[in-house]
């Protein structure tokens, strides 16, 4: 056994561990017609439940998916390893993220068996979160701040490339590494400026009464309005089972339209099966994501191959690809 399958091997069995029991399955009260062929299947979050993820949660409660002859396990990844687990065979789906998958795939030797089936949402709704009278009202305003970074080579990279477009010198930004996982205590502390999702760290700083100044990369720089997050399948399984495969897309496309149409009951949907979570913070951030999920794409999920593309040539001219992979890593067959 490589390396590689090692560490797959490794990362499936620890999770599968790790996380015994705390999968949640189909609603008791929601009956598998009998004249389908059931299925078990597999999904891991790319974090905790947020509402990024409350299509799924909406399928799953509403019967959807049993309805389509499945029975659903949720589970969360060890951290940064739901696309590992999917490529060992861990799971069949996961979330993930356009700019983890790119790097996967674009392996010279290993590259990992993963496609994006569906995006999450249509358009990047990060971007840089920083308090107002910090004065970042511009990606050139960071000079001489503070940027909380993940310390990846892709933060690095996106950070330097909106600040120089910008007209300002990125050598002064203070690129502190730091992990937060709360944004706003986060800028209390020792911080200017974070990478944050406005779907939750702005929603949470609008309910908090904390006035912001937002950057969106996606505004900064079409580039970045790349996918994030994707649903992801394990390609060798989506190969073997397309039928099934479509069958299960079908069913997460109308948990999605539900929670588009249903914000209210969706949410309510994924507080019971995350009962940690701020209800008022669902609430609000459900009623951004509503009008998101799908915006103007003519279906929810649908990817569209020239943004796809354009970020990957992107991130190969900055190194960050081991091979040139253009538009790959995608596809819309399996979406209804």
């Amino acid at each position: 056994m490589d390396t590689l399958k090692q560490i797959l091997f490794c990362i499936t069995v620890a999770t599968a561990l790790m996380f015994v029991g705390c999968t949640r399955k189909n609603a008791d009260a929601v009956m598998i017609p009998s004249d389908i062929k059931t299925e078990n299947v597999r999904v891991a979050l790319d974090w905790t439940p947020n509402t990024n993820h409350t299509g799924l949660y909406s399928a799953l409660e509403n019967g959807y998916f049993a309805e389509a002859g499945f029975i659903v396990s949720i589970m969360q990844p060890p951290e940064d390893g739901a696309l590992l687990l999917t490529a060992a065979g861990g799971t069949e789906y996961a979330f993930d993220f356009q700019e983890s998958l790119g790097p996967a795939i674009a392996r010279n030797t290993d590259a990992l068996p993963v496609i994006a089936v569906a995006a999450i949402i249509c358009h990047n709704t990060s971007g840089i979160m920083s308090l107002a009278h910090s004065g970042i009202k511009r990606p050139r305003d960071l000079a001489g701040k503070r940027f909380a970074s993940w310390g990846t080579p892709l933060v690095t990279a996106i950070i330097r490339t909106v600040v120089e477009e910008d007209g300002g010198d990125f050598n002064a930004v203070r690129m502190i590494p730091n992990n937060a996982t709360d944004a706003i205590s986060a800028l209390q502390t020792d911080i200017d400026a974070i990478w944050i999702y406005y779907a939750w760290d702005g929603m949470k700083a609008k309910l908090e009464g904390i006035d912001i100044n937002y950057i969106d990369f996606g505004s900064v720089n079409p580039v970045f309005d790349f996918y994030t997050p994707v649903f992801v399948v394990n390609a060798d399984y989506a190969a073997a089972n397309g039928d099934s495969v479509k069958r299960f897309m079908s069913a997460l496309s109308k948990g999605y339209r539900y929670a588009m149409e249903n914000p209210r009951e969706a949410a309510d949907i994924l507080l019971k099966h995350a009962p940690e979570l701020d209800p008022d913070l669902v609430y609000e951030s459900q009623k951004y994501l509503v009008k998101r999920y799908q915006a103007e794409s003519p279906r929810w999920g649908e990817i569209d191959e020239n943004r796809w593309r354009s970020f990957y040539q992107w991130m190969y001219s900055e190194g960050l690809l081991e091979t040139n992979i253009g538009g790959a890593g995608f596809t819309n067959e399996f979406l209804p």
